[in-house]
């Protein structure tokens, strides 16, 4: 923007007459050029023309405007052109480059003057009361530090320091993430070296590629890392930038990439697969402790003549009034936890009665020892499955599926498939535990105990904590299977362990109705009967002979059968995953009356979950010399 004086007078002529124009030129928002014309007869009384002769002035002045020119067009122009040159009213006087519109000269208008100097007083007494608050915040400051200093405890060794954050993690794992991405990207850098016979490049990012892994280790945090890591990691990030100026080609390094991604994808299924396998494998063993005790204890039965001893308290096996328990189980250490578990935390010990099923192989071993080894007060009974006359084929759909041509097939035939990378996917219900009839004897309680009203079943990998007597006098309302549910969400609900594709199943069954856990059930036996529940099962199975409405096992016809005839208890009755699940709440394990082992990660294997183990082994009688024999350890 530009201005200037425009005489229509005579050369010579004073500057105050009345036919001085100002000329104005300025951009208006729109970026277009106007020019306005400003009569002098239109200026303000007190507009006060400078000496034409002083020309210096004038034009340090001018510089001036235009080292603030935007606050020159604010004296000009607001809005629509309404020039504000001068007046009394301006308040922008003493900014640089006014003196060009309101110029000093030798005498200065007194209303003026004085607001100037009431200006000034008032700036200055505003910057002395900032200057005093910025003094009292800083002493306010000084003394808060001096407080806080005098509480920090310096004889304790530790960081205090509240900007890095993640340096006092001790499970930062930012390192060992990078030295892993450094490695990955010189492996790719390597092949791309070779490809173009760089050989010098291949060799030293190679041999850079083994020290980090040597540094890494078997480190997964930072702190676990060795000091001279970070020297490698340093060294890496250099020999990896050599590369890059030499080979990186985007198309090249992204088909190389894409190509490692691939063949890591095909390795981890591989392992997968193979560690899929060995986890079922090692569950399905027998450790050398747990195979050594029945041997022994069956030798000893029949040495010592115990076949003719027989247990106490026989009076109470039938009695309805007590509290009894069932047990079906070939493993006599984990029956025997389950037992002394129960009857240390039971009120009434003399009260409880525990009816053990096993089977023929077992059977010696498992009275053997409850006859050494008998609970205080508590009656116990151990039967032989095998003695079930009436447990046959001919009445038994499992039996009768068992021994058919298809299902010995599937067993025993088809172990080809069980290798390491292949056949994984039904590894699980090739257990032997679906074998056998143990795990289908629950279906028959009423049969077993045909003279009892209730009956509380216990799996042989559960932990009793608490005294479970009040779960007798639990009100059913009408159900015949008391048992704590599982459904978080959508998880564990029916859909997960039935065949909804199939209209059987989707017709008689809700896919998000909850699942509920067996192992540890309140059974009313009386409504069992008159419901006629056996029966429900022995349907259901004859349906599912080929296997298409669920896989192998005794949940899903167990979901089937108690189909809405299960009474949800708390959950603080039965606290599950133990056996495969090492993320549960610890509270919830310590105050739950029962904790379940189920999962492959028994708490007597080895692949047990370390932090869940004491809440089994403690009730493991290591003093005992069947065990000390076997050479078993906690």
């Amino acid at each position: 923007m530009a201005s200037q004086v425009s005489r229509n007078s005579a050369p010579g002529s004073h500057p105050d007459k009345k036919d001085i124009d100002i000329i104005v030129t300025y951009s208006d928002p729109s970026g277009a050029i106007r020019v306005r014309r400003i009569p002098s007869r239109d200026l303000s009384t007190s507009w006060v023309w400078k000496n034409p002769g002083d020309e210096k002035r004038d034009q340090t002045r001018s510089s001036q405007v235009i080292d603030n020119p935007h606050h020159f067009l604010s004296q000009i122009i607001e809005g629509p052109f309404q020039p504000k040159l001068t007046g009394e009213d301006s308040s922008h006087d003493n900014q640089p480059g006014s003196e060009m519109l309101h110029p000093q000269a030798s005498s200065v208008h007194p209303v003026k003057f004085k607001r100037k100097i009431l200006r000034r007083e008032r700036r200055g007494k505003r910057t002395a009361e900032l200057i005093k608050q910025g003094k009292e915040v800083e002493n306010q400051m000084q003394e808060a530090a001096i407080e806080r200093a005098r509480e920090l405890d310096t004889t304790i060794k530790g960081k205090y320091s509240i900007w890095r954050k993640e340096y006092e993690n001790p499970n930062s794992d930012s390192t060992v993430k990078l030295m892993r991405d450094q490695i990955i990207m010189a492996k790719a850098y390597a092949t791309l070296a070779r490809a173009k016979n760089e050989t010098m490049l291949y060799d030293s990012l190679m041999e850079h590629s083994r020290e980090s892994q040597l540094a890494i280790g078997e480190a997964t945090t930072d702190a676990e890392l060795h000091a001279s890591a970070l020297d490698q990691a340093k060294a890496m990030g250099h020999i990896l930038a050599t590369a890059k100026d030499q080979l990186y080609d985007c198309a090249p390094m992204a088909r190389m990439l894409r190509a490692m991604l691939q063949s890591t994808e095909t390795n981890v299924n591989s392992l997968k697969k193979k560690s899929s396998f060995l986890i079922q494998l090692a569950a399905k063993t027998v450790p050398r402790p747990l195979h050594c005790i029945p041997l022994l204890l069956t030798t000893d039965y029949y040495l010592n003549n115990f076949e003719e001893k027989d247990f106490p308290y026989k009076e109470k096996l039938e009695d309805p009034s007590l509290y009894h328990y069932a047990i079906f189980s070939d493993n006599v250490l984990a029956t025997s936890v389950v037992v002394n578990s129960t009857v240390l935390h039971a009120e009434e010990p003399e009260k409880h009665v525990f009816h053990i099923v096993t089977d023929k192989l077992n059977f010696a071993a498992m009275k053997m020892w409850f006859l050494v080894n008998a609970p205080i007060g508590a009656a116990i009974e151990v039967q032989n499955v095998d003695d079930f006359t009436w447990l046959n084929s001919s009445y038994c759909p499992v039996l009768r599926q068992l021994e058919s041509a298809r299902m010995i097939e599937y067993y025993f035939k088809a172990h080809q498939a069980s290798s390491l990378t292949s056949g994984s996917d039904n590894l699980k219900y090739r257990n032997p535990k679906y074998l056998s009839m143990l795990n289908h004897l629950r279906f028959y309680l009423p049969e077993v105990y045909p003279k009892l009203d209730k009956v509380l079943f216990l799996d042989d990998d559960i932990v009793v904590q608490k005294d479970l007597t009040p779960l007798w006098s639990v009100n059913l309302q009408g159900m015949v299977n008391g048992a704590v549910e599982t459904c978080k969400e959508s998880f564990h609900r029916f859909d997960k362990y039935l065949n909804f594709s199939n209209p059987k199943i989707s017709e008689n069954f809700d896919p998000n109705a909850c699942g509920w856990a067996f192992g540890m059930n309140i059974f009313d036996l009386k409504e069992w009967r008159k419901q006629d529940i056996t029966g429900i099962y022995h349907h259901w199975q004859d349906m599912n002979e080929d296997r298409t409405l669920w896989k192998l096992g005794t949940l899903p016809p167990g979901l089937i059968t108690f189909y809405s005839l299960t009474y949800p208890l708390d959950r603080s009755w039965h606290a599950l995953g133990l056996g495969y699940d090492p993320a549960l709440n610890q509270t919830a394990i310590e105050t739950a009356a029962v904790v379940h082992y189920n999962g492959n990660y028994k708490p007597w294997l080895d692949l047990a979950i370390g932090k869940y183990k004491s809440y089994w082994s403690k009730y493991v009688m290591l003093d005992n010399m069947y065990l000390q024999l076997c050479n078993l350890k906690e």
